[in-house]
């Protein structure tokens, strides 16, 4: 497959038409995937979360979520689809996630990821979150740990090297 350009990458809302297509990256992605219904769930009934879309010649292939509560955003789950992966679309989607969590009114984001997920750290570290903590037995496939990670969305604050704590 010939490496896709990240400048034809496009977001938007993610929306109930894309569930088909969100089910497929979250079973390609993950051990215990969520379910069509709880994206279903979080898209029409959840007044906290956001929810964007990551696409490719308007095929979905990726996607992000938040929760916002007051000045704190949450991520939820961020997955690329596997034939997309190591191309930057992660990192891509993240920023505009957190840009839009900024927009929103958020001043923190925070979310947790798997101890043995090395590449995931990398980029959450790269684009400033920094290790705060750690769930024990969070991930319920195997009890893995995971580490708790802010970041600091407001500039000013972000250059103060604050944790998010």
């Amino acid at each position: 497959m010939a490496k896709k350009s990240l400048d034809l990458v496009a977001f938007r809302p993610m929306e109930i038409m894309d569930l088909p297509q969100i089910e497929l990256v979250e079973k390609s992605s993950f051990p215990t995937p969520w379910p069509r219904k709880a994206f279903y769930n979080e898209l029409m009934f959840n007044q906290f979360a956001y929810y964007t879309v990551a696409t490719y010649d308007e095929k979905v292939i990726g996607y992000c979520g938040f929760w916002l509560i007051l000045d704190e955003a949450h991520i939820t789950n961020i997955a690329i689809h596997p034939d997309y992966r190591g191309r930057g679309i992660g990192e891509a989607t993240l920023s505009y996630v957190m840009d839009l969590a900024r927009k929103l009114g958020a001043e923190k984001m925070t979310l947790e990821v798997r101890v043995s997920n090395e590449v995931a750290k990398r980029m959450y570290e790269k684009l400033g979150f920094v290790r705060s903590g750690i769930r024990k037995g969070y991930y319920t496939d195997n009890k893995e740990d995971a580490i708790i990670m802010w970041v600091t969305l407001n500039e000013r604050e972000q250059k103060d090297h604050h944790s998010g704590n």
